[in-house]
């Protein structure tokens, strides 16, 4: 599927399910750089809010179970999402996939925050632990000009809540995740209306890139970690009022 087929797909679906769409801050948006799309996550729909938003194909890393699942690989696979591999490989089969993506210039997006958030209701002023795997990633790749852009995406309270899928449904599909080994169903969460929030970009730099080493690397990491979870704390807190 072509960019274009790519945006206007995902419009199309949001269109299709009623969903409205109000973007702030869209000068943010980085146009001639690899850009690494930083956001919190709460519903099955995020990567096609996100794409249809910000009017550029954006290369999700998914999870595991969802290249195991057929129909939904196929999905999201057409959409341009890489699904993760099995524990023992996930990293380093996200950082060659994403290191690549973005060297040829892809926007390329990630939900920090892990699968937790989409197994359980949260508010939708509110947001998990970050972890760090993305941050080892834009310290690490060789890209000149990389743009990390933190996007919040905030539901106004119109949303609907259905149950979706059994979580041990889903442990047949992988095993290897503990969330999906307890009872009950996946909340499927339906935004009505949601504001998209664009963060001030952090751009990394070559010269910032040779600090990636020991201590150096843990304050690197770290600092970006924090960059990109405070600032969308504060777009999620202006987002939801």
């Amino acid at each position: 599927m072509s960019s274009d087929q790519t945006v206007q797909s995902s419009r199309w679906l949001l269109t299709a399910l009623g969903t409205r769409m109000f973007l702030h801050n869209e000068d943010r948006i980085p146009t001639k750089s690899a850009v690494l799309v930083v956001s919190n996550h709460r519903s099955f729909l995020d990567p096609i809010v996100l794409t249809a938003a910000l009017g550029r194909p954006i290369r999700f890393a998914c999870h595991h179970y969802m290249g195991q699942v057929p129909l939904l690989r196929e999905v999201v696979t057409t959409l341009g999402a890489f699904p993760l591999q099995e524990p023992t490989h996930r990293s380093q089969h996200f950082f060659h996939q994403a290191s690549q993506l973005l060297q040829n210039q892809e926007m390329v997006g990630v939900f920090p925050e892990g699968a937790s958030p989409m197994v359980k209701v949260t508010s939708p002023d509110q947001i998990g632990s970050f972890h760090r795997g993305f941050a080892h990633l834009a310290w690490r790749v060789p890209v000149d000009d990389l743009a990390i852009l933190p996007v919040a995406i905030a539901a106004f309270d119109e949303e609907l809540i259905r149950s979706g899928i059994p979580l041990q449904l889903l442990s047949w599909f992988d095993p290897s995740e503990p969330l999906f080994n307890r009872e009950g169903w996946h909340p499927m969460v339906l935004y009505k209306r949601t504001n998209i929030l664009v963060g001030r970009p952090y751009w990394i730099q070559p010269q910032q890139q040779q600090q990636y080493r020991g201590k150096g690397a843990r304050e690197l990491v770290a600092n970006l970690t924090a960059y990109c979870e405070d600032e969308i704390a504060n777009l999620l807190h202006q987002g939801c009022i």
